[in-house]
């Protein structure tokens, strides 16, 4: 391992591996380091949409939605693996906003990011059409709009591959303790937390993306203050049993004027969500309160024409969403914009940190890091990250490459490629290796299209960092959710048995 960086960046979130990508791209020699798993806080518990946030209209947060929208495209052009394009349905009626107030903000929506690929807006009646699956009677016509959909962890952790393919070291399980201006460099104290191992390593600038853990990185290791804080906003969704067929999404407003989200994932089941619960400490956000489910399932009720009840609940997650403290009083008018502030002092030695973003803008985020940051380094090459396909990414249309797939292993059922593909896109062949048969991918958990192999699992462990039950299964493939509590079991001692064999690129 080095000892001496260009940049050191401490969080393994979307915004901390966007940065990490984006520099090694350009040049430098970085590190990052993350205290947990990649993507194990906030960067794993969002919507798992990528959208341009048609209600920040209203807050007139334009220029954050007419970025979000260019940067729709980019991510559906360099991942085209793990984002699909998703229409959504806003059913209407006359307790909501006034129809000709929703069809122009869905004209400026349509209009506002320049040239897009997605379908335009446009009204249907839900009585004739398939966007009225699963919606109450009462409901006749709606609004029909694109956004995109992904899988937000592994968004992340393909930055965090793309950056170590550029060069740069990636350490997960590794806090940053304590951290320094000393003569003409940082000096970083790094904590192993699983072998408690210190390590203490140079750097000519330092960027903060902990995310919820920004202001405490500043505050107790760091110690530079800052002319900026955060608001966390607890975000909390529930995973229920299919609710309507159809490919669509369902964007409902509440009663309140918020909005919910009903998404399809994971082929079986329906994602509900999302809240907005100011907390005062990252603790608060551990898992969903009673009061949280009570209030997704009363938001989705008014819409549904067969109600669902806290019973049909089979998974909840919740994260801390780290925003940018613009005063507003209420927790959802609070900007989803991102601020970056750089302290310079004591010789030039550069520390950025980030406050609040969305997963959509990461990538636009980590490019205006860099333009904070290219004063310090002149060396630094010109922005390229818009260009490149994320890992596994690189192809042009998916159903050539799942015919090559289908004749590379014709013997391996067809959805479960398919699904291995969504995962890691051109990259399936180096998971699947040799392996012609079911029988070769023994043992494997779960069964047809969710199936996870321990040829799968040991990938995950050597190439993508995972040391975890949790890593695996809810992470970097959701196939817990498809497994019963005997095959999660036993799916975690295969787990822990793949990391004693093999280790982890992390450690």
């Amino acid at each position: 391992m080095n000892d001496q960086y260009d940049l050191v960046i401490v969080g393994g979130g979307i915004n901390g591996c966007g940065i990490a990508r984006d520099a090694a791209g350009r040049g430098l020699k970085v590190l990052l380091v993350e205290q947990g798993d990649i993507a194990q806080a906030t960067s794993s518990g969002s919507s798992k949409l990528i959208h341009g946030g048609l209600r920040y209209l209203e807050q007139y947060e334009f220029c954050l939605v007419r970025e979000a929208l260019q940067e729709r495209e980019v991510l559906l052009r360099i991942a085209p693996h793990i984002i699909h394009p998703l229409e959504f349905i806003l059913p209407h009626d006359d307790s909501m906003r006034p129809a000709w107030m929703l069809r122009v903000g869905l004209w400026i929506y349509d209009h506002l990011g320049g040239k897009i690929s997605l379908p335009s807006s446009h009204g249907v009646n839900l009585r004739d059409t398939p966007f009225g699956a699963g919606l109450r009677e009462g409901l006749r016509r709606g609004f029909v709009y694109s956004d995109a959909r992904v899988d937000d962890a592994r968004l992340t952790l393909l930055n965090a591959l793309a950056a170590r393919e550029h060069g740069a070291e990636v350490l997960t399980r590794t806090r940053c303790i304590a951290g320094r201006r000393g003569a003409g460099h940082w000096e970083i104290m790094l904590r192993d937390t699983v072998s408690w191992g210190e390590r203490i390593v140079q750097a000519r600038g330092v960027v903060n993306a902990a995310g919820p853990w920004v202001m405490s990185l500043l505050d107790e290791a760091l110690h530079v203050s800052l002319p900026a804080t955060v608001r966390l906003v607890k975000g909390s969704h529930i995973v229920v049993p299919r609710v309507h067929d159809g490919k669509h999404a369902c964007i409902l407003q509440n009663d309140d004027r918020r909005v919910t989200f009903i998404i399809p994932f994971e082929e079986r089941f329906s994602l509900i969500g999302t809240t907005d619960v100011t907390i005062a400490t990252v603790e608060e956000a551990s898992a969903i309160t009673p009061q949280e489910i009570a209030y997704l399932i009363r938001a989705a009720n008014r819409a549904l024409a067969q109600p669902i009840a806290e019973r049909d609940v089979v998974w909840s997650y919740s994260a801390v969403r780290p925003l940018y403290d613009d005063g507003s009083a209420d927790p959802s008018q609070i900007t989803r914009d991102y601020v970056l502030k750089v302290d310079a002092q004591d010789g030039g030695l550069p520390l950025l940190s980030v406050f609040g973003g969305t997963i959509t803008t990461y990538r636009r985020l980590a490019e205006h890091a860099l333009h904070e940051l290219a004063p310090f380094y002149p060396e630094m090459k010109p922005s390229w990250s818009s260009g490149e396909a994320l890992p596994g990414g690189d192809f042009d249309d998916a159903s050539v490459e799942l015919a090559k797939l289908h004749a590379r292993y014709a013997l391996l059922p067809g959805d479960y490629l398919a699904k291995l593909f969504a995962r890691h896109g051109t990259r399936t062949p180096r998971v699947l290796g040799d392996a012609a048969t079911l029988d070769a991918l023994n043992p494997f958990f779960g069964n047809g299209a969710n199936l996870l192999a321990a040829r799968e699992i040991d990938y995950l462990v050597r190439e993508e960092w995972a040391r975890e039950a949790d890593d695996i299964l809810w992470r970097r493939t959701k196939c817990g959710l498809h497994m019963t509590t005997t095959e999660r079991e036993a799916a975690a001692d295969c787990i822990r048995q793949s990391v004693a064999r093999l280790g982890s690129t992390g450690a």
